[in-house]
C-alpha cells in the first residue's frame, strides 16, 4: 500500500467482474478497455474502482486530463454554464464562451500573424477540417503526412494515420491524394532532411499539395521527438512550394511538453494548428487555430458542427486555461519530465530491455527492445509489464507501430510523490516480469 495506491481485492474485484459480464453482453467487442475494472470515482491522478481499489492513472484518459480528474475550477465552470443553458449550435444562436475561447487560443498560438479559430468535437474532426480549410484556401488537393503518424479514426484521418493494425484493418478503401513521407526517428531512422524532400519530389508534384500535416512530437506512433531542424525545414519547404503547414497538436498541445504548443520548442509558426484532448478536461471539444487570412478564405457555412464548441465544453476549456496559468503547469510539465527522465534513465542502467528514454517536457516515452544492439522491438514484454503494473495499481498506455513504447500521459497536476510512487510500481513490474524471462 502506498499513499495513493490501494489494492484491497483481486483485480478485477467482484463488482467489476459483474460489470465486465454486462459489458460483454451489451457492448461491441472492438471496444476493448485497457483496465479490467470499472471506475467509480476519480480525483487528480487517482481512480477508484467499484470495489474500492485505488489506482494511479498515468494514461490521463488517453491524454485528455492535463489538469487532472475533477479539477474544482473546471467543475465549477461547467456547473455554472449548465445552469445557464446546455446547448445551442453556435451557427444558430451564438454565445460568448465560444468567442472568448477563440480569443484566448488565438492569442496563445505562436507567431505574429493574427489568428482565428473554429471549434469541433474530436481530434479527428479537427484534422479533417484543417485539411478542408487548406484545400479550400489553396485550391489544391494533395495532403502530405508522415510515417508513425496518428491523426484519428474517421475516413480521411484514418487514411492519414500510419499504423495499420488495429486501426486501419478492414476499413479500406481509403481517401485519395494522401502521400506519406519519412519522419526523422533518431533512435531508429535518423533520415536526413534532403531525403524527405527527395521523397516528396518523387511522390507528388508540390504544386498540387494543399498542406503538410505533422505532429511536432509523434504521439501514438511512439513519442518520437524529431531533431530541432525538422519543423523549420518543413516551414521553409511549405513556403517554397506554396502549401500550408498544419501542426497536429491533439496530443502534444495544452502544455504537455512544457510549452502550450509543442511547435513552440522549434520556433515555428504553423499556418493551422489542431487542438483537442486536454483542451476541455475530457469534455468533447477540438479546434483549428489558424492564420486569420487563411481561415477567412472559406465561404460562410463551409465548416461547422452541431455540437462543435458546445457551451459546456467551452466553459471547461476556459477554466483549463486559467488552471494552466494559475498553477504554472507549463513549468510543472518541465519538472515532471525531469523526474521521469531521471528515474527512467536510472532504470535503463538496471534493465537492458530499455532501449531509449526520450521526450519533451512531460511527454516522455520508454522504448523496449529485445536486444540493444539489434533494437528488435519487444511488444510482448511491453504488454506483460503493462499488465503487471496494472495489477499493482499503475495504469499507463503503450505506443509505437510495434506497441513496444511505454508512454506517460499523467496529469500535469500530479504531485511529485505520486509520480515517484507510480515509477516505483513500474520498476517492480519490470523486476517481476523480467524474473520470469530466460536470460
Amino acid at each position: 500500500m502506498g499513499k495513493y495506491v490501494r489494492i484491497v481485492t483481486e483485480i478485477p474485484g467482484p463488482k467489476s467482474r459483474a460489470a465486465l459480464g454486462e459489458k460483454e453482453r451489451w457492448v461491441a467487442n472492438p471496444l476493448a478497455p485497457l483496465a479490467p475494472f470499472f471506475a467509480a470515482r476519480a480525483e487528480g491522478t487517482v481512480v477508484e474502482d467499484l470495489d474500492g481499489n485505488r489506482f494511479l492513472d498515468f494514461s490521463g484518459g488517453w491524454g485528455c486530463l492535463n489538469v487532472g480528474y475533477n479539477h474544482p475550477k473546471v467543475l465549477r465552470a461547467v456547473q455554472e454554464q449548465l445552469a445557464r443553458f446546455t446547448h445551442t449550435d453556435f451557427t444558430a444562436i451564438p454565445y460568448t464562451p465560444y468567442v472568448e475561447l477563440a480569443r484566448r487560443l488565438a492569442q496563445l498560438a505562436p507567431g505574429p500573424s493574427p489568428k482565428k479559430c473554429a471549434f469541433f468535437n474530436s481530434g479527428a474532426e479537427a484534422v479533417e477540417n484543417a485539411v478542408k480549410i487548406a484545400r479550400a484556401a489553396t485550391g489544391r488537393k494533395a495532403v502530405l503526412v508522415f510515417e508513425n503518424a496518428f491523426h484519428g479514426r474517421t475516413l480521411l484521418a484514418l487514411t492519414m494515420t500510419h499504423k495499420a493494425f488495429p486501426y486501419k484493418a478492414g476499413f479500406g478503401p481509403y481517401a485519395p491524394d494522401v502521400f506519406r513521407l519519412p519522419y526523422p526517428y533518431p533512435y531508429r531512422n535518423p533520415v536526413p532532411l534532403e531525403e524527405i524532400e527527395r521523397r516528396l519530389l518523387s511522390t507528388v508534384d508540390p504544386k498540387e499539395v494543399a498542406c503538410c500535416v505533422v505532429e511536432p512530437v509523434i504521439g501514438e506512433g511512439g513519442f518520437i521527438v524529431p531533431p530541432p531542424e525538422f519543423l523549420p525545414f518543413l516551414r521553409e519547404l511549405a513556403d517554397r512550394h506554396g502549401f500550408l503547414l498544419v501542426c497536429d497538436e491533439v496530443q502534444s498541445g495544452v502544455g504537455r511538453t512544457g510549452k502550450f504548443f509543442a511547435c513552440e520548442h522549434f520556433g515555428v509558426e504553423p499556418d493551422l494548428i489542431c487542438v483537442a484532448k486536454s483542451i476541455a478536461a475530457g469534455l468533447p471539444l477540438s479546434g483549428v487555430i489558424g492564420k486569420a487570412e487563411i481561415m477567412d478564405r472559406l465561404i460562410p457555412g463551409a465548416i461547422g458542427s452541431t455540437y462543435g464548441g458546445n457551451p459546456l465544453a467551452c466553459a471547461a476549456a476556459l477554466a483549463v486555461l486559467e488552471v494552466i496559468e494559475e498553477e504554472r503547469l507549463l513549468e510543472r510539465a518541465q519538472r515532471l519530465g525531469e523526474v521521469l527522465k531521471r528515474e527512467l534513465g536510472r532504470m535503463a542502467q538496471k534493465f537492458p530491455v530499455i532501449g531509449e528514454v526520450r521526450g519533451l517536457g512531460a511527454m516522455v516515452g520508454v522504448e523496449l527492445v529485445k536486444d540493444r544492439a539489434t533494437k528488435e522491438p519487444a511488444p510482448e514484454l511491453t504488454k506483460a509489464i503493462q499488465r503487471e503494473a496494472l495489477s499493482r495499481g499503475l495504469i499507463f498506455p503503450t505506443a509505437g507501430l510495434h506497441g513496444n513504447v511505454i508512454r506517460f500521459l499523467l496529469p500535469l497536476t500530479t504531485p511529485e510523490d505520486a509520480l515517484l510512487e507510480g515509477l516505483a510500481i513500474l520498476e517492480e513490474a519490470f523486476q517481476a516480469v523480467l524474473a520470469k524471462v530466460p536470460a
